[in-house]
């Protein structure tokens, strides 16, 4: 009978990954800030099997996107290849991970020799485990946006958004000073809409500060921030507060379809949330000035 090794459960965003592997000689381990996401006897809603293969010799179909860093997307055969090469390893893929069309099942293929032999493999080291999610979120109501996560100690849910700059990791640092606070993550936070409500979720995605929890909380308040000479706060309108909140998000930007659909949510966000400009002095008095 074929050994396989242990299955290991990690779960984001209400989204339980279980991965196991073909080869009884892989073990399976996330890294990093991933092994708080670890989960027990779940079942899961997206399946990964990973084995080693030789991928010096394999066809890829046709390219559809190009990420100009680590991986390419291919189509081949109606599946969605992803096909991560590096520098340093050489010139053939360390990883193709190949899913089916709606992103619930998956095949990752590891380069062998570009492994070393007796230890630990995670077949969804990053950025692929970040791919993962937000592909299967795409068409189910939910989407990763580039912001901030905090849980206020008076039970308010506070999204804090902006591009890489804008002061995700200044606030987070403030909030960690107040008592009672959880930060759920420093830069990429999960929206999914679920019981009548929008909720958000850490990731292990995280900025400078090092801040990634699974935790989750129902969303009260939605802040795009501006550094400033002060505090101030400026109502949006929705048409507003969805073209930015659209420019924080992380669709599938080479699918038409899943565009729509996301900006569809978002566009239910800024109906259901209330949305506000922060601009912000870099101080305790930033916290304060929080409604």
């Amino acid at each position: 009978m074929k050994k396989t090794s242990p299955g290991v459960l990690i779960r984001i965003a209400d989204i339980t990954v279980g991965m196991t592997a073909d080869n009884s000689d892989i073990e399976i381990r996330p890294q990093g800030a991933t092994s708080k996401f670890i989960v027990a006897r779940r079942k899961p809603d997206v399946v990964i099997q990973a084995r080693w293969s030789d991928l010096s010799q394999r066809n890829w179909g046709k390219k559809i996107f190009d990420s100009d860093a680590l991986w390419q997307l291919y189509q081949e055969n109606g599946s969605s290849v992803f096909r991560f090469t590096s520098p340093i390893l050489g010139p053939h893929p360390y990883k193709i991970a190949s899913f089916n069309q709606t992103f619930n099942r998956a095949e990752i293929d590891l380069h062998r020799s570009y492994f070393e032999p007796n230890q630990p493999v995670d077949p969804l080291e990053y950025p692929l485990d970040e791919l993962t999610v937000t592909h299967f979120l795409a068409t189910r109501e939910g989407a990763e946006v580039h912001a901030c996560g905090v849980l206020a100690p008076s039970h308010e849910a506070y999204l804090f958004l902006g591009q890489s700059g804008a002061g995700k990791t200044t606030i987070a640092k403030l909030w960690e000073k107040v008592g009672g606070a959880k930060i759920l993550s420093d830069d990429r936070i999960v929206l999914r809409k679920k019981n009548h409500g929008i909720w958000m979720y850490g990731t292990p995605w995280h900025g400078e500060a090092e801040i990634a929890s699974p935790e989750k909380g129902l969303l009260t308040k939605i802040f795009f921030l501006r550094h400033g000479e002060k505090n101030e706060l400026f109502p949006l309108s929705k048409t507003e507060a969805v073209s930015r909140l659209f420019a924080c998000s992380f669709p599938p930007f080479y699918d038409q379809k899943t565009i729509e659909f996301v900006l569809a949510f978002l566009n239910e966000v800024v109906n259901t949330i209330p949305c506000y400009e922060l601009k912000f002095f870099p101080d305790e008095r930033a916290v304060e000035f929080i409604p």
